[in-house]
């Protein structure tokens, strides 16, 4: 009767040592287990939040083209239905949507450009005196002159229809000439050429607003594409760009 206590205090402890055997490698590994915040401040901030070298100014880029493109395939349409229209023809509503489909491109375009950058003038040389002849002695006993003062008053009335003083933050700043308002501007006007040449059947008057819309569309492209806000195309075989083009800052466009 005494060997069935024994037994059963063996049995205990075979299991005790059994499942010490396998908590005991758990409890230590959590024990060195670093926390997940730990965890996560040990990968380093700058390799998961490293920003895009130079991204600024390659967003401005991409608006830039971006407003190529949406100008592009809007005029693209309208030449191309012009050209295809049997006797030169084209209906006065289908023109009219193309044409107004332009309109809202070029407008879009133009209020996406970046204001023109103010230049200082060039300074002004003040022209020379000539040198004064001596006065004559005043005769003895004459009235004396009434002494004029040298420097006219520091301000005086503005006189009728004389222009206005420039602003004294705008003084001596020029504003740069904007190629892309100016290639929109005149791109609408050929647009508004074409399209009423094409209400008309007009198919000499046609082709000559279809080539100024095609050189129209060449100009919008050059001054976008000199205009600072894309980078210089480095194509082998291009002629070089002229160095004397003033550049413009860059949006989106």
């Amino acid at each position: 009767m005494r060997a069935l206590p024994a037994r059963r205090i063996a049995t205990s402890a075979l299991c005790a040592t059994f499942l010490l055997g396998i908590a005991a490698p758990v409890a230590v590994a959590a024990d060195h287990d670093p926390a997940p915040g730990a965890r996560a401040a040990a990968v380093p901030a700058a390799a998961v939040r490293a920003p895009v070298p130079e991204a600024d100014a390659l967003l401005a880029q991409t608006a830039a083209l971006a407003d190529v493109a949406g100008v592009l395939k809007p005029v693209t349409d309208l030449l191309t239905a012009a050209l295809k229209a049997d006797s030169a023809k084209l209906p006065a509503d289908d023109a009219t949507k193309l044409g107004d489909a332009v309109k809202e491109a070029i407008t879009k375009a133009t209020a996406s450009a970046p204001a023109a950058p103010q230049t200082p003038a060039a300074p002004q040389t003040p022209p020379a005196k000539a040198p004064t002849e001596p006065k004559a002695p005043a005769e003895v006993n004459s009235p004396a002159e009434p002494k004029i003062p040298a420097d006219p008053p520091s301000i005086l009335p503005a006189l009728p229809g004389a222009p206005a003083l420039p602003a004294p933050a705008a003084a001596g700043r020029v504003a740069a000439p904007d190629l892309r308002a100016d290639a929109l501007k005149a791109l609408q006007g050929s647009v508004d050429s074409l399209v009423e040449a094409a209400v008309a059947g007009d198919a000499t008057a046609l082709g000559t607003a279809a080539k100024q819309v095609v050189t129209g569309l060449v100009d919008f492209v050059a001054a976008v594409a000199v205009g600072g806000a894309l980078p210089a195309p480095n194509l082998p075989g291009l002629p070089e760009q002229p160095s004397d083009v003033p550049a413009q800052s860059g949006s989106g466009g």
